[in-house]
Formats: structure tokens, C-alpha cells, sequence
């Protein structure tokens, strides 16, 4: 007879961090983490060398899921660049006025961690630079003239969207940094 099993402890611990960590910030205690994922401190120190590397791991998984957001919602408005750009905001606006929306978490983390050499920042900054050349590439097809600077301020947009829908519940700033991300597009063709 074989007995099914669930996560093993780094995955637990990853859930947990991931829960937490979003719900009260990267500062949530190790022993609320290890209480939450149901393991010993050694796990915690066995598959990620301490909380930073837990904390890191999280992020590393969020971006790609969150990077695969935007791809998917890319891809589900079609082919045109001015489209699937403004498509990004549309779904900003589902996930501001979703149930539990706390913000962005990696700004968040930036925030929190105070030490600039801390493994998180250079999983969120990379984030940051693969969303902006997504950005880049459809303003690219798009033709504008300044996809590098546009995309810049898109990406500018996004982050107030999500640090506006975290402080100011309510208020959809989603609708008016789509009609901002319009007038960044058109002002470049």
C-alpha cells in the first residue's frame, strides 16, 4: 500500500513565505514562517542557507508567475502592440479590485529591506527590467519613437497603479493610467 504524501518542507516553507510575506511583509517572523509551513529551523537553513534566501526563492517564483501574466494577457488581446499594451492596464485593474490585493509585493520588499545587497533586490530589479523590455518590444512593433523611454514610463504607471490600489482602496487608478498609458503610445507614433 502506498501512502500519498503532500509538499515536503521546502515547499511548505515556500507557501508559507509566500502567504506571510505578502499578507504582513518580508519582515513576518522566521518562527511564524516555520510554524505556518509545519518544519523545523533546519529545513529553513538546509534548502535555503536562512530567511533571505527563503525571501528571495519567493520572489524568484512570483516574477515568473507574475511574467507570465502579462504575457498571457498580451496574448489574449491579439496581435495588435497598442492592444496588448493596454490590456496590461485592464488587468491591473482586476487585480486592484480583487479580494486581497495588498499591493505590489516586490515593491514592498524593496521598501522593507533596508540592506541594498540584500538577494531580493536583484530578483526584483531583474523582474522590473524583463517587464520593461516586454514593454519595449511591443512599442517596438508598435513603431514608437522612443521605445526605450516609453517603456519606462509605462512601467512608471504600473507601479502607481499598484501602490495607488494598495493605499487608496476604492479608487481604481487602473482607469486612469490606461488613459496615461494612451497618450505615452500615440505621443510616439
Amino acid at each position: 500500500m502506498t501512502t500519498r504524501t503532500g509538499p515536503g518542507p521546502r515547499e511548505r516553507l515556500l507557501e508559507a513565505a509566500r502567504e506571510l510575506t505578502y499578507r504582513h511583509g518580508v519582515g513576518v517572523g522566521v518562527d511564524a514562517l516555520l510554524g505556518a509551513a509545519n518544519v523545523a529551523r533546519r529545513s529553513l537553513y538546509e534548502h535555503f542557507g536562512g530567511k533571505d534566501g527563503l525571501i528571495a526563492e519567493v520572489l524568484r517564483r512570483t516574477t515568473a508567475e507574475d511574467e507570465e501574466d502579462y504575457l498571457r494577457t498580451m496574448r489574449a488581446a491579439g496581435e495588435d502592440p497598442r492592444a496588448r499594451l493596454l490590456a496590461v492596464f485592464d488587468r491591473l485593474a482586476e487585480i486592484v479590485g480583487g479580494p486581497g490585493f495588498r499591493g505590489c509585493r516586490y515593491l514592498a520588499a524593496d521598501l522593507a529591506l533596508a540592506d541594498p545587497g540584500h538577494p531580493a533586490h536583484a530578483v526584483t530589479r531583474d523582474y522590473r527590467e524583463r517587464v520593461r523590455r516586454l514593454f519595449e518590444d511591443e512599442l517596438v512593433r508598435l513603431g514608437h519613437r522612443s521605445p526605450g523611454h516609453a517603456a519606462d514610463q509605462l512601467l512608471l504607471l504600473v507601479d502607481g497603479v499598484l501602490a495607488a490600489g494598495a493605499t487608496r482602496p476604492g479608487t481604481n487608478p487602473a482607469i486612469s493610467a490606461r488613459e496615461l498609458a494612451g497618450h505615452v503610445l500615440d505621443a510616439g507614433i
